[in-house]
């Protein structure tokens, strides 16, 4: 009989990307009518419409919200964890550590974020999840050497497992006239648009000349700090540099079907993030595994999947060499195609990816027996 899982993380109506991507690995990993639950952590007001799948809610004004939370996971086989910074409550989110201490089923930690510099509370709560812990999985091979190098962890616990992505291949979009440059997700400080805007200027001189549509809403907590500042200044900075006509800003948070069409219509995929420290990138991923050539920074998950591979790296802040890269891809014959033949499509995709979690909690369970046999043994 398959294991049932329950799942702890932000999840939809939430729009985020760790709910994106909790929402697909629970689709994906309970495909068929496995039995599974989704305990939501709602960072917001408790009022938040549940969506479907969602057995508890566990909101982060609660005083130890974390007892309900770890109740409603032991009634499933293995609980899977989705971690990263501000998500739960508490001092760097230590609010998880008692809640992985009362889970009286295996648990699987997916580890969104690795610091290279941690203040030492971040240190201390990710060294201490990781020991709670029956497993952990990291979504890159730089994340697992980072987190290895710089905590004191079991290293026999750490599993790399990629972020899955949706198989776009297929989907038909229309003609294009133009060149089109797309980067998605959520908007904010860091994301780096300005740096594309400026590479943009810098292709006038193609005919035609590209467009650039820049998709997503505002972060939630960049809208709730900043409001749209960081918007209104891209605006600004493309009536600046007079390219305003060419791009296309389009403030939607999108479904899997919608985001398909848009990725697919791209002739580059344009990640131009400030981020030294970004070690997965869900947009990194979906880009590659649509078979879309990209352009980005050299933040750590580019330069592992990329580095001879699926697309260009540039230096992060120079807009000369971003625009030198798409100008490679658009006007060199055949690189677009040949970036694309280098993708590993079929190992990327979420029923892929899911196995291997499905295959993880296996072990868990398997070993469970044999557990649970010494610490009943006497001394």
């Amino acid at each position: 009989m398959a294991a049932t899982y329950g799942f702890l993380s932000t999840h939809p109506p939430t729009q985020c990307g760790l709910a994106t991507f909790n929402l697909a690995l629970a689709s994906h990993l309970t495909a068929g009518g496995v039995p599974h639950g989704v305990v939501r952590v709602n960072t917001g007001s408790s009022d938040n419409p549940r969506s479907p799948g969602v057995v508890h809610t566990w909101t982060s004004s609660e005083m130890a919200g974390w007892r309900g939370a770890a109740s409603a996971l032991n009634d499933f086989d293995v609980a899977i964890v989705q971690h990263e910074y501000g998500i739960y409550p508490g001092s760097d989110g230590r609010d998880v550590l008692p809640l992985l201490r009362a889970l009286t089923v295996p648990s699987i930690v997916v580890l969104h974020t690795v610091l290279t510099a941690p203040t030492a509370g971040q240190k201390a709560v990710l060294e201490q999840i990781v020991a709670a812990a029956g497993a952990v999985v990291t979504m890159t091979g730089t994340a697992r050497d980072r987190l290895l190098a710089g905590y004191a962890v079991d290293a026999s616990k750490v599993n790399v497992i990629p972020h899955g992505a949706a198989n776009h291949l297929g989907v038909s979009t229309g003609a294009r006239q133009r060149p089109h440059l797309l980067t998605w997700g959520l908007l904010g400080p860091g994301k780096g648009i300005e740096w594309a805007l400026r590479a943009l200027a810098q292709l006038q001189d193609l005919d035609p000349t590209p467009t650039y549509t820049v998709a997503g809403k505002t972060h939630p907590k960049v809208l709730e700090r900043r409001g749209e500042a960081y918007r209104a200044g891209l605006h600004s900075l493309g009536a600046q540099l007079g390219i305003s006509t060419g791009v296309h800003y389009d403030p939607v948070y999108r479904d899997e079907r919608s985001l398909s069409g848009l990725i697919r219509s791209a002739d580059v995929v344009v990640l131009p993030y400030d981020s030294r420290e970004q070690v997965t990138s869900g947009v990194l991923i979906e880009a590659v595994a649509a078979g879309i050539p990209v352009v980005a920074t050299r933040f750590p998950h580019a330069v592992e999947l990329l580095a001879g591979g699926p697309g260009l790296l540039v230096p992060h802040q120079d807009p000369s060499a971003l625009a030198a890269a798409v100008r490679r891809i658009l006007t060199e014959p055949g690189l677009a195609a040949k970036l694309a033949g280098r993708t590993p499509t079929r190992t990327l995709l979420w029923p892929a990816v899911a196995a291997r979690y499905d295959a993880l909690a296996d072990r868990l369970l398997s070993a469970r027996p044999r557990a649970v046999a010494a610490a009943a043994a006497p001394a």
